[in-house]
């Protein structure tokens, strides 16, 4: 059986990162993946000008790739023949991201993401606090600390208003590491 734990938050929260970071500590016990974030991808490729129809193109690719992780952890775990072994999928980004984006940006949302919150199934929410400093690069757009907690506390909304387990991580660096290590456990227990 493969677990699901999906890391949401605002841009430059340390989500794929910690999503690494977390795939690899709990390797020791489980077999372990991260799927990456699909948007950064899209966005190398057809730069930061984008429309409201290429953030459904990206949720698309976000589901494609986090099914194609899912997949392959999924067979790495039937071939192991090992019955009791479990797998954990860490998700770097999920439709709720979608939702919080295509809502900040563009005012609304496509009812196919709203659907696929409603038909996917997690076993567990992280979601990534902001007191990691803001990190330029050619991708982000929100440096500002008033936007990054405007962001934050949409996603603190809908975890509260959801009925999958969740938790908040912070801590910077180590901390932030050992933080979402010990969530993750109270997730799986």
């Amino acid at each position: 059986m493969i677990k699901k734990i999906v890391i949401i938050g605002p841009e430059s929260t340390g989500k794929s990162s910690l999503c690494k970071a977390l795939a690899d500590h709990f390797a020791d016990n489980y077999l372990t993946d991260w799927c990456p974030e699909y948007a950064r991808e899209y966005l190398i490729e057809n730069g930061m000008d984008y429309t409201y129809e290429d953030l459904l193109t990206i949720a698309k690719g976000q589901l494609a790739l986090e099914d194609e992780h899912a997949h392959a952890l999924q067979t790495a775990l039937n071939k192991s023949g090992d019955t009791t072994k479990e797998a954990i999928l860490f998700v770097d980004t999920d439709m709720m991201v979608m939702k919080v984006w295509s809502e900040y940006v563009f005012g609304k949302c496509h009812s196919f993401i709203l659907d696929q919150i409603a038909e996917r199934k997690y076993d567990g929410y992280l979601l990534a606090n902001t007191e990691l400093p803001w990190t330029r690069d050619a991708l982000r757009e929100y440096p500002s600390e008033e936007t990054r907690q405007k962001l934050f506390y949409m996603y603190l909304d809908m975890m509260v208003n959801q009925n999958t387990p969740w938790d908040i991580v912070g801590g910077i660096n180590h901390d932030r590491i050992a933080n979402g290590i010990a969530a993750v456990n109270r997730l799986l227990i």
